[in-house]
Parts: C-alpha cells; structure tokens; sequence
C-alpha cells in the first residue's frame, strides 16, 4: 500500500526538500503552500521526475482552507500517514513595546494556529492505519532567547513544542506519533520574511562569537540535511520515538542560547 504525505509549506526550503526526500522513498505527496506560482512550479518539477504529487493552494491561518484540504487528500489519495507541519513565518522583528498588534496576530496565526489547524483536521485520517506527525519548531524559544525582536515568532514555537506533547499523549492509543524539530539557521530563503523595525538596535544584547556561532563545521545547515531528519521520523526506524524535540543546527543553540 503506498503512503501519502502531507507538507505544509512545501513550495520551498525545508518543505520542499522534505516533499523531495519521502518522495524519493516512495511517498505520495500532497504539497500546501500559500504561494501558488511557487506551488505549481514544484509540482511541475517533482511530477517531470516520476513523482506523484497533489498540489493545494492553501492559507494555513484559514481553518476551513485547511480542513478542505485534508478532504481534498483523502479523495485523492484514500489515506494520509504523515503530516509534517512546517509552514511558517517570522515576520517583524521589534522590541515588544514597538511590536504592532497585527504583526504578533499574524506570526501566531501562522505558525501556531495554522500547526494546530493541520493537526486537528488530519487526525481523522492518520489515526485509521496510525503515522508520523512532524512539526517545524526551532531552536528559538526552546534554547535561544537572545534572538532580539524575535518574541512573536519564539512564543509560537516554544508553543508548537508544547502542543506536540500534547498531541502525542493523545494520539499513542492510535499509533500516531508526533514529533518536533528544531532547526537551527538554515540556508534557505526564510530570512526573507524578516522586516527588522527600527528600534531593534535599542533591545540587542551585543554578543560576538570571534570564531563564529556554529560549532559544527562553522556554517548553517542545509535543507536536505533537515529533509533527512523528517525522512527518519516518519519512516518505521523512528516507531518507539514520540512527544520528542531533536534538534538540528551543528551545537549552535547550545553555544549562543
């Protein structure tokens, strides 16, 4: 029987070599992105290649974007076995006083609101054979809080680590798991959705790290060494590992936390 997995934010970075990397493995892949140029180009490539891939336009801060979805994948594929909640946002850096009201509305709603929309509507689906659920934290808000401006984008992941715990005490009477990872910089485009204020200098701490911030071969991960991460949590090597955060980002957090 072949498995279907879902990813959000799976038009780029992570989510898309994530979708690359289980699809290399024989997944059938559903891809959820709001960027629906960048949606259809992947599908186009990965479809070029042999792949098998559903492509959904989605908001993942709109439940009934995301629940339709979810149904969308069962009509086409009749089952979904893994989940990797990976879409997401850092939107503006600001010190807390400067911070608008819409900026942290919208950090939590993507990042922590959408993670919880996907989860509760798939559950339904996944706890008919059991599976793999994966949530993209990070190192920020669960070792790294000198991240200045950072605050709407740490609480959502700290969150989202929390939530995970919850959900896989939850959903281990179904053979669900659900899992964590925390990355940490990773070469990717994502820093291009950060807009730093202006009064971001006032709240930084200066801290210089003369031999650099990454202990581990002194440089950024890449997105198919994180790929690689989610390939082994939903695979069957991962089947006793549950409500766990593993992070990925060569010491990093441990150095600059």
């Amino acid at each position: 029987m072949e498995k279907t997995a879902v990813i959000s934010g799976g038009a780029s970075g992570i989510g898309k070599a994530a979708a690359r990397k289980l699809a290399e493995t024989g997944f059938r892949i559903c891809l959820l992105d709001v960027n629906q140029a960048k949606l259809q180009a992947v599908q186009e490539e990965m479809e070029a290649e042999g792949y098998t891939v559903l492509a959904i336009p989605c908001d993942m801060a709109v439940y009934d974007q995301v629940g339709a979805a979810a149904e969308k994948v069962m009509q086409h594929y009749g089952r979904i076995d893994v989940v990797f909640a990976n879409a997401g946002i850092v939107g503006e850096t600001s010190s807390i006083e400067s911070m608008s009201i819409d900026n942290w509305s919208q950090v939590l709603s993507i990042n922590l609101n959408g993670t919880f929309y996907l989860v509760k509507a798939v559950i339904p689906y996944v706890k008919q054979q059991g599976g793999s659920i994966i949530i993209t934290s990070s190192v920020s808000g669960n070792r790294v809080f000198s991240q200045a401006g950072f605050t709407a984008y740490s609480t959502s992941k700290a969150a989202q680590a929390t939530f995970a715990k919850m959900a896989a005490l939850e959903l281990a009477q179904y053979h669900v798991r659900v899992n964590v990872i925390c990355p940490g910089g990773v070469e990717t485009d994502f820093k291009k959705s950060i807009k730093p204020s202006p009064d971001l200098e006032e709240v930084k701490v200066p801290v210089t790290f003369p031999e650099g911030s990454k202990p581990l071969d002194n440089r950024s991960g890449k997105p198919e060494e994180v790929a690689n991460l989610v390939k082994f949590l939903a695979s069957d090597e991962s089947s006793h590992i549950t409500g766990t955060e593993i992070y990925i980002d060569g010491a990093e957090s441990l150095l600059i936390g």
